[in-house]
Order: structure tokens, then sequence, then C-alpha cells
């Protein structure tokens, strides 16, 4: 584990932020962590997946992951002002305009509000819900098991 993160990097820079803390022992997601392997084999995948979304007419910009810098701050400020959803702890990973909700819930219907919100901010493509409510174990990769 400890050989994992002394070598594993966000190298591509996905957005990884923390949008909700309201859940104390909520644990920490590993965020987008690549091993100099894992760059090698996902360099070709995200440049070609990343330009599909353009020449297909997807996307305005040609790349698809151009736009995550400016999703994630949009996401984070939507799930901060939305008091539905202020007693949750939430981290958000953004790839290819696809917003990954990480964290911890009160409900599955809270969990289920988060993400129809998500899906409705300017230029997300979709939403994964990752979100554990009371009683489940965390659907995501967490930071202490890498």
């Amino acid at each position: 584990a400890g050989a994992f993160a002394q070598t594993a990097t966000n190298h591509f820079g996905d957005p990884f932020l923390r949008a909700t803390s309201a859940l104390p022992g909520c644990p920490a997601p590993a965020g987008p962590l690549y091993t100099p392997e894992q760059v090698r084999e996902e360099a070709h995948v995200r440049a070609e997946a990343g330009t599909s979304c353009f020449h297909s007419g997807r996307c305005r910009l040609p790349n698809a992951y151009l736009y995550d810098k400016e999703i994630a701050p949009r996401a984070v400020q939507y799930l901060q002002r939305d008091e539905r959803l202020a007693d949750s702890s939430v981290w958000i990973v953004v790839q290819r305009r696809i917003v990954y909700l990480l964290g911890c819930v009160k409900s599955r219907e809270q969990a289920q509000a988060m993400e129809r919100s998500v899906g409705l901010i300017d230029d997300v493509a979709g939403v994964v819900n990752q979100l554990s409510a009371p009683g489940e174990a965390p659907r995501y990769p967490l930071a202490e098991s890498r």
C-alpha cells in the first residue's frame, strides 16, 4: 500500500474536490490516482475518448476532458448551496464530463436527489453515484487502502 501511494499520482489532473463534510467518520476516497504503468495504459484511451466527443458533434471543445476543470467547482457550488444535501460528506471527481459522487449521505433518497441535481449542471454528460447510506459499506476505493 505504501509503495502505491509513493508512485501513484493524479497524472492527468482530474478534478478531485470535497463538496460537503457534515457526516463525521465518512471514509475519504482515494481519488484519481494512477501508477506510471496505468498512465501509459490510460493515455491512448483518454486521447481517443476525449476527442471522439468533439468529432461526433457532442462537444463544442476539442476534447471532453477540457470541460472538467469548469464543471468541478460548479458541481461543488451546487451541492453546497442545496440545503437538502447539507447533511452529507461528499467528494467529487470529474473525468470526461462525468461527475463521480463519492462519500456518505443520510439516505438513498438523498443520494438520488444529489445524482439528479448534479446531472442538471451545464456540460455534465453523466453522473456516477457511488454514495453510501447509513449501514452500507463505501462504494469507492478508500484513501487509506492505497
